[in-house]
């Protein structure tokens, strides 16, 4: 809660699909696949398309059509649950919000009050979710009244919607919480605090860290000189809940200091299943197992959810500071199992001693520039996740603006898993596209776009758009790209290869936020994601 790579792809032998399809159900005919040509004939192709081009590849967004949507509402930290026929959407300082098309989202609480009809009696429970951190009357107080980060899920076998949240003092001092509700709209009820973190010897009798371990074992372990190894041990935040393909619950959690971890829940009671020791495999009897990150690096605001189509538990986290310079952005790995390991494109994850994030992580979303946008998003980070009802996967968060300071607004992007099983992130705020199953006509997708890539630096900086064309003979051109791209015949699927880089994506058409109708192509590689939008 903290809070360039160049063109398409080569003429590759198709790769068999992992997954049927790409989703959805649209009704456009089976696009043309890219003709296998050998190598001569390709340069040949290429070098006669080349000296066709018309274009001088100048970016020029003025011409096209700007417009924006109003998220209508501020959720900082959004957490999705659908449930009732609507969306919610529940976030920091005890906001959240409704909606039922994923774009225009109504406030019906928001504000640390007494009064907050999702949270209830919390403020007079002295013995809750307050009392060793995150108010004046906490054991350990910074300053300021804080609940971050909250996480609705419904469980079917107790009937209820289980609220996971936390409190926090300072950049270590966290407390987990839970409560209960039979409405998504609250009051929920608090059940108990889970896990602490930033204790010292002094106040260590306080939390529940001496019901699991014995204290030798907690003041040798978590404490150096009496006070919290903060750099090895998690700072108690954004805690999520998820189910395994076999039913059992867990929880993720954590944010920048010993790293973001992972603990089984047991269903019937909400309370954490503390697991055995073992060092090897990182696991701590209290804590649970450390998945990625520690040593205090910019990683944050954990969500898992298991797809069964791609049989992947994806791991998404946030980079960078919060703030609209800071970075922020939405990062994801993989694993075939709940508790890791989980890996990026490249087969790997930050862990202690690994330094900067950066080069670990496919990156979703960070701060970019797209036509029809009048301004630039950044800092699109904290996400959730879900898979609707109707089978379409979308990832929700929350981003600030290139010219509005710090204020903020939801934003949903569907995502579509491609054949690789890596999720491609679609370029415009949803608006109830459906991508088509069996790909479109080649008249539709080969053109100019202006094209994105995310690169995967932490820092202000904004990806801004290039001019590119996919050709009829299946290359890729611009003003410092050359690259080839194919097409699966029969499906939506995409490779583009320029340079040393290839990536495996999808193509859509969409609405731009103005409203106009565009195809647009999302595809990842090497950790980055690329974004193309024909007008």
């Amino acid at each position: 809660m903290r809070k360039k790579t160049k063109a398409a792809v080569s003429l590759l032998t198709v790769l068999t699909l992992l997954l049927t399809g790409c989703g959805g159900s649209g009704g456009e005919k089976n696009a043309t696949a890219t003709p296998k040509v050998d190598k001569a004939q390709q340069e040949k192709i290429a070098k006669e398309e080349k000296a066709a081009l018309k274009t001088d590849f100048k970016v020029d967004l003025d011409k096209i059509k700007t417009g924006t949507i109003s998220g209508g509402t501020a959720v900082h930290d959004p957490s999705i649950l659908e449930a009732d026929g609507a969306y919610y959407i529940y976030g920091s300082h005890m906001a959240a919000a409704k909606s039922t098309n994923l774009r225009e989202w109504k406030g019906f609480v928001g504000g640390m009050s007494e009064i907050n009809p999702i949270y209830g009696e919390l403020y007079k429970i002295d013995e809750g979710p307050w009392s060793f951190t995150g108010c004046p009357d906490s054991v350990v107080y910074n300053d300021g009244l804080s609940l971050w980060a909250p996480d609705v899920k419904y469980s079917e076998k107790r009937g209820l919607y289980y609220m996971y949240f936390c409190t926090t003092s300072d950049y270590r001092t966290s407390t987990l919480c839970y409560a209960t509700c039979k409405s998504p709209e609250g009051p929920f009820k608090w059940e108990g605090n889970l896990i602490y973190s930033g204790f010292s010897e002094d106040n260590m009798d306080k939390t529940n860290v001496l019901d699991v371990v014995d204290k030798k074992y907690a003041t040798d372990t978590y404490l150096q000189g009496g006070t919290y190894k903060n750099m090895e041990y998690p700072n108690a935040l954004d805690p999520t809940i998820f189910w395994d393909k076999d039913g059992k619950m867990w929880m993720t959690y954590g944010s920048w200091s010993g790293g973001i971890y992972i603990l089984e829940i047991d269903e019937q009671t909400g309370k954490v299943i503390h697991p055995k020791a073992d060092p090897a495999r990182n696991v701590d009897p209290y804590f649970g197992r450390r998945l990625i990150g520690g040593k205090h690096t910019s990683i944050e605001a954990p969500y898992i959810l298991y797809d069964k189509d791609s049989d992947y538990y994806y791991l998404y986290v946030s980079y960078g500071g919060l703030e609209q310079k800071g970075g922020y952005q939405i990062r994801v790995y993989r694993s075939k199992t709940p508790d890791g390991d989980y890996e990026d494109m490249n087969g790997k994850s930050p862990q202690l001693g690994s330094g900067s994030p950066a080069p670990f992580g496919l990156k979703l979303s960070g701060n970019y520039r797209l036509p029809s946008l009048p301004e630039a998003y950044m800092a699109t980070g904290h996400n959730s996740a879900f898979i609707s009802k109707d089978n379409k996967r979308y990832i929700v968060n929350h981003t600030r603006f290139e010219n509005r300071g710090e204020v903020h607004e939801p934003r949903v992007h569907q995502y579509i898993v491609n054949e690789e099983g890596w999720p491609c992130m679609l370029p415009y705020a949803t608006d109830g596209e459906t991508v088509a199953e069996k790909g479109y006509e080649k008249s539709k997708v080969v053109g100019e776009y202006y094209m994105i890539n995310q690169g995967t630096m932490i820092n202000a900086d904004i990806a801004e758009p290039e001019k590119i064309v996919l050709t009829e003979g299946g290359n890729v051109f611009g003003k410092d790209v050359d690259g080839t791209w194919t097409v699966k015949d029969g499906t939506c699927y995409v490779h583009i290869k320029y340079g040393e880089n290839e990536y495996s994506g999808v193509f859509c058409e969409m609405n731009d936020e103005a409203g106009t109708k565009v195809m647009t192509f999302s595809a990842v590689g090497n950790n980055e994601s690329i974004w193309g939008v024909k007008y």
